[in-house]
């Protein structure tokens, strides 16, 4: 079983960058495959990033795509959420989670979730 703490949330301001950091414990994130999602208050958690067990193989939503960028460091067990060109609308508690299954949208299909890390993006 896999822990994952997030760090790196903060405010920022609109067009800033933000790195998320996802540290996992217990196992490898390159076991797993590795998700970062976002809620806003009232509503449902969304889909942002995934990366490939592998780590060869990338996913966006298409609401990030070009400004987000999701990597792993197998040296320090660390997945990290590169995020530039922040936007308003962007800001969310970002959670980190781990699935066993292959490349999913569904958060339900990730097992394992850390306890999420806030960004607020003023304008």
């Amino acid at each position: 079983q896999v822990q994952l703490v997030e760090s790196g949330g903060g405010l920022v301001q609109a067009g800033g960058s933000l790195r998320l950091s996802c540290t996992a414990s217990g196992r490898t994130f390159s076991s797993y495959t590795m998700g970062w999602f976002h809620q806003a208050p009232g509503k449902e958690r969304e889909f942002v990033a995934a990366l490939s067990r592998s780590g060869i193989s990338t996913y966006y939503a298409d609401s990030v795509k070009g400004r987000f960028t999701i990597s792993g460091d197998n040296t320090k067990n660390t997945v990290y959420l590169q995020m530039n060109s922040l936007k308003p609308e962007d800001t969310a508690v970002y959670y980190c989670a781990a699935s066993n299954l292959l490349y999913s949208e569904i958060a339900d299909r990730y097992a394992y979730w850390g306890q999420g890390t806030q960004v607020t993006v003023s304008s």
